[in-house]
């Protein structure tokens, strides 16, 4: 039996519709929205925080969706081994919800970036990378101000340890340089998890690149790992 996806919605997110239709059209999957003013998970076995600019993204990015009524029921979701996704203002929340250590700051260029990036894929061994081919290297797009990942040298330190950077910002043969970083991300970090291996972040949106249509499938990778991960 395949898993159920839930997409929450904040005031704001401008890619929930992006992530219901690849989920629910193009991977099959029974999908239903969590509207953030509610705390009913609805039995989702895989929660998505999609892209857009929560509540604005006033203040700082994801800091306002963070003490949504329905973060609590996510947080509680992650810590009991629920498998969640941020993606891009989704990556954000979780950052701020303390979900995934770090933060994000305004890109380096100080602009908005909205345009394909390629990413290697550093740790295959995850529920969300385990079905992505040896030397795969991902294109995704990417569209966001804040995307610049910043962390402490002991948090980086940690992450590098704990084999919790998923996806690097590269070029489409795998060689990092700051030509290929979109936002001046520290160690190209694209995409991390936590030490639990349940919660991903990443910036790029892997929901834009799921129907053949565009011209670009690689998406889909993501969550065939993720769906293949839960399958019974």
């Amino acid at each position: 039996m395949k898993p159920k996806f839930g997409v929450v919605v904040f005031p704001g997110s401008n890619c929930d519709h992006d992530a219901y239709y690849a989920l629910k059209k193009i991977m099959n999957v029974e999908t239903v929205f969590l509207w953030h003013k509610d705390k009913n998970m609805q039995n989702c076995d895989v929660v998505v925080l999609p892209g857009g600019f929560a509540y604005g993204d006033y203040l700082r990015c994801g800091a306002i969706a963070r003490f949504s009524p329905i973060m609590n029921s996510v947080i509680d979701f992650a810590e009991k081994g629920g498998k969640v996704i941020g993606i891009c203002n989704g990556f954000q929340v979780l950052l701020e919800a303390g979900l995934l250590p770090g933060v994000m700051i305004k890109n380096k260029s100080l602009q908005f970036v909205c345009k394909d990036v390629y990413i290697s894929v550093e740790n295959r061994n995850t529920a969300f990378t385990s079905n992505i081919g040896k030397n795969k290297i991902l294109k995704l797009p990417v569209a966001h101000g804040e995307g610049n990942y910043f962390a402490d040298d002991a948090t980086l330190k940690s992450l590098v340890e704990n084999n919790q950077i998923v996806f690097r910002y590269s070029s489409k043969d795998g060689i990092f340089g700051d030509e290929f970083n979109p936002n001046g991300s520290t160690k190209d970090i694209a995409g991390i998890i936590n030490k639990n291996g349940n919660v991903l972040g990443m910036m790029p949106h892997p929901e834009r690149a799921c129907d053949a249509v565009l011209g670009n499938s690689d998406g889909q990778v993501i969550f065939n790992s993720i769906i293949n991960s839960l399958t019974k």
